[in-house]
């Protein structure tokens, strides 16, 4: 048959009149629209409208949203290490190795990591794993970062993040249907990875709530009762810890890490121990213990039997780099043939980003005393986390001056998670337009002010209580600016709220005065 251009084209718009979208809402995968993930959720998406508007000259009430809802410290205003970025720009272009402005103590790890390449070029694929010398490096750093307590660099896997590792990991221990379907444990408040993951997996998740009262610690008696009241419904194969702490900046004590291994034990649990934040520990008080150190303290039959796998990350720490996507993470008592379908499936996504790879062994191998770039990295890395440390205790000690907030030090991390009293009345109004108080809290502070933070009801929180996530990353004038008009935003919130209540309590400024109940 002969058409004309004209009819071909009228009986192509005709065919796709008559028929409708293969992909709809109603033939999406069910999991998906079960993911949620609130660091860039509706908050989020609302800070960027309003940054197109004031673009378009909408006028309002304040002259730049400040986002300090997401752990992206180069967003914020942070420096890069310049050690770490000479040397990927010299894995990245070659032909600088003969400039006198890169140090030679850079020239040599670019040298080392293109020497293992493909093609001396970090355009090439690495192996699933990683490339080679990276993974022993990052082998060499957990050596010394535990004090002599060996590392197989076999063990050892390069991701894209730690998030790729931590799906990686999820997509091999969930199994079973009904009652024998993976239970996953993750502490509340979590950070929502955790939670999405598990959606997406159709996994069932486990929630063990953290102790606010005293400082988020984890409370093994609280372990238990989770595992207890998941088991009539679920199989719990996994035990999920964040240490430091996101969204809380709690750091666990070495006691309370060893307890925990201790209960694994004696469930059969695999853990999981995100350590992304290692580096970042600020009060006096705390220190970092790795699970892997501590279960190694434990004895032979704890560190040659408990299921372990810890994760890091170029993303924290000092360095920022959330950007290039570098991680890794070490594998402990796995199953050699579990170890082999690891393999497989991590061979699926071919490798994680080269670059990134390149960026984790600055993080692991960085310059030692007596290379020529070992006083500026110093420098930088101690002014980085120093300024951390100011900005940890600014931000409780202004939080907890407020009638109506309460803040747990930030030990670690890069983030607080406060406690706030909201009215009934308010609480009543978010209702009413279908939010939770918090989200309707977090929503009125970035329309008043600009200030973007996500509410509590996104990590999880016991409930009767209501709380937000703000990062500590702002430059310390913009802090001490966010932090003054939150103050100033939550006494108007109050006021505006209470007018028809009793009068709080002011004899005890820094508790919410409201009673948190304990969770069903």
């Amino acid at each position: 048959f002969a058409f004309s251009t004209g009819e071909k084209k009228g009986q192509t718009a005709a065919r796709a009149g008559l028929r409708g979208k293969s992909l709809t809402m109603a033939t999406l995968n069910p999991q998906v629209k079960a993911v949620e993930y609130a660091v860039r959720g509706p908050i989020v998406m609302k800070a960027g409208d309003l940054e197109r508007e004031m673009q378009q000259g909408v006028k309002q009430p304040f002259a730049e949203v400040i986002r300090a809802n997401i752990g992206d410290a180069h967003a914020m205003g942070q420096q890069p290490i310049t050690f770490l970025r000479q040397v990927v720009a010299l894995c990245c272009f070659p032909e600088l190795m003969h400039s006198p402005a890169f140090p030679e103590d850079a020239k040599q790890r670019a040298r080392r990591v293109l020497q293992d390449c493909g093609g001396h070029s970090v355009g090439s694929y690495s192996a699933s794993q990683g490339v080679d010398c990276i993974r022993r490096d990052v082998a060499d750093y957990i050596t010394r970062r535990d004090r002599g307590v060996p590392s197989d660099w076999s063990d050892v896997y390069l991701t894209t993040g730690a998030s790729d590792g931590i799906m990686s990991i999820l997509k091999l221990l969930v199994s079973g249907q009904g009652p024998s379907r993976t239970g996953v444990m993750i502490p509340i408040p979590q950070y929502p990875l955790y939670s999405a993951a598990i959606s997406e997996l159709e996994a069932v998740q486990v929630n063990y709530y953290l102790d606010e009262a005293n400082c988020w610690a984890l409370d093994t008696e609280e372990l238990q009762r989770a595992h207890r009241a998941a088991k009539q419904h679920c199989q719990p194969r996994v035990l999920c810890i964040i240490n430091p702490g996101n969204p809380t900046g709690q750091v666990q004590s070495k006691k309370c890490i060893e307890e925990v291994l201790h209960f694994a034990h004696e469930e059969n649990l695999f853990v999981m121990a995100d350590e992304v934040y290692q580096d970042n520990v600020y009060s006096a008080d705390c220190r970092f213990h790795s699970f892997k150190k501590v279960l190694f303290e434990m004895g032979p039959e704890y560190f040659n039997s408990v299921e372990l796998v810890s994760f890091h990350s170029t993303s924290k720490g000092y360095t920022g780099e959330c950007g290039f996507r570098g991680g890794y993470m070490e594998v402990l008592n796995m199953d050699p043939q579990v170890k082999a379908q690891l393999v497989k499936l991590l061979s699926v996504r071919l490798c994680p980003p080269v670059s990134g790879q390149a960026a984790m062994d600055v993080i692991v191998n960085p310059p030692r005393e007596h290379e020529p770039s070992y006083a500026q990295f110093t420098k930088e890395k101690n002014t980085v986390l120093d300024s951390l440390a100011h900005k940890a205790r600014l931000t409780e000690q202004i939080l907890n001056s407020v009638p109506g907030i309460k803040c747990n030090p930030v030990q670690g991390a890069m983030y607080a998670f406060p406690q706030i009293y909201i009215p009934p009345a308010a609480v009543e109004e978010a209702e009413s337009l279908s939010l939770a108080p918090d989200m309707f809290y977090c929503l009125k502070l970035l329309e008043e002010t600009g200030i973007c933070v996500v509410p509590g009801s996104g990590f999880g929180q016991r409930q009767g209580t209501y709380h937000f996530r703000m990062t500590i990353l702002p430059s310390p004038d913009k802090l001490q600016i966010l932090l003054q008009k939150l103050k100033e935003f939550h006494l108007h919130f109050l006021e505006e709220y209470s007018q028809a209540e009793p009068q709080m309590s002011s004899s005890n400024p820094e508790q919410p005065s409201h009673k948190s109940k304990q969770p069903d």
